[in-house]
């Protein structure tokens, strides 16, 4: 099943554990963030990606022009912990990292959520790349993809127990959209997923399909032979 089938299933089988009326807020909602035109806004194929240094689940800085000079990268923002359709996507990613990194590119996450945070779903998960912390999205609003929960929205969210003021240290009504970049070395960016439905994530293999599409000259120097690349090639 791909990632796209089994986020289609768990949206799909929402209603076994939300109310009606809390389906109706969030597709209300929904409706109103994509008749919004912040997808016009994010960051696209060809633009220069935002540079910016954040702290990982451990507390390493780490920087994104150090990243770049070692070859490409995959940036992906998830909402967080909280986010069962982005479990499910980090963990499609995990799955796939070892493609990623054949290819020698190196795969980050980011979300809005304290490096404790991060270090649990890190640990939960078992993921192998970095997880950063994005306190007050920033970096997304960097990437025009942050978006500020209206106040039916994060009622909701606060009486399903998201706790997303501390999870969020103290910035709780702002989210980034899904969305994941594949940036060359040079710091420009190749390929863009950028969604207003939360049930929506980029697919694994069209990230490693825009990691070939980069070609040789543009890869890592720890990239391998094509038959050594897995799936996607």
């Amino acid at each position: 099943m791909s990632l796209r089938d089994e986020l289609r299933f768990l949206h799909d089988n929402r209603h076994l554990k939300l109310s009606a009326d809390t389906m109706a807020t969030m597709d209300r909602n929904a409706e109103a963030l994509a008749g919004s035109g912040i997808t016009d806004r994010a960051v696209g194929v060809g633009a220069r990606a935002p540079l910016f240094t954040l702290k990982s689940a451990t507390g390493t800085e780490v920087s994104l022009a150090a990243l770049l000079a070692e070859g490409p990268v995959v940036l992906t923002f998830y909402r967080g912990a909280w986010c069962p359709f982005c479990n499910l996507a980090l963990r499609a990613l995990q799955e796939h990292h070892d493609a990623v990194t054949a290819r020698g590119a190196r795969l980050v996450a980011v979300s809005p959520q304290i490096p404790d945070e991060s270090l649990t779903l890190t640990e939960k998960q078992g993921l192998a790349f970095d997880v950063l912390s994005d306190l007050g999205s920033d970096v997304a609003k960097s990437y025009g993809i942050a978006f500020d929960l209206g106040e039916e929205l994060g009622a909701l969210y606060d009486g399903l127990g998201f706790e997303l003021q501390r999870v969020n240290g103290g910035h709780g009504r702002t989210l980034p959209l899904p969305a994941t970049y594949v940036i060359d070395s040079a710091g420009v960016v190749r390929w863009a997923f950028v969604a207003t439905d939360y049930a929506l994530r980029a697919e694994p293999a069209d990230v490693l399909a825009a990691l070939d599409a980069l070609g040789p000259d543009a890869l890592g120097p720890d990239a391998l032979d094509s038959d050594a690349l897995g799936p996607g090639v």
